[in-house]
């Protein structure tokens, strides 16, 4: 790809975006989502992180792990539990990485 054929692509993926992302700015009136949209998009949150993180934990190379001796399985136990005993966000993350580390460092898993 050459110089002009990348600011082509440059400018056409700008178009794109500015067109989507302000699709609702655009028009004269209000758009009303459907009450089951309303409601389904809360939980898009949970679902885009879920999305990101659980193949994170179970897979390894595009391969489920066959092992427990992953360390992030036991990190993410720690978490969660660290999380259900007391619900803090920054503490589970530091749960997680106090059982994450070591088990890397010290035992290479």
């Amino acid at each position: 790809m050459n110089g002009y054929e990348a600011l082509i692509t440059i400018a056409g993926l700008t178009a794109i975006t500015v067109v989507t992302r302000s699709f609702f700015l655009i028009s004269e009136r209000e758009l009303r989502l459907p009450g089951w949209v309303q409601r389904g998009l809360r939980y898009a949150p949970l679902a885009a992180i879920a999305a990101v993180v659980v193949p994170e934990i179970v897979m390894t190379q595009g391969h489920l792990i066959a092992t427990w001796r992953d360390a992030r399985l036991f990190a993410v136990l720690a978490a969660t539990g660290y999380y259900i005993w007391r619900r803090g966000l920054l503490g589970t993350i530091v749960t997680g990485m106090l059982v994450l580390v070591p088990l890397k460092l010290a035992l290479g898993w």
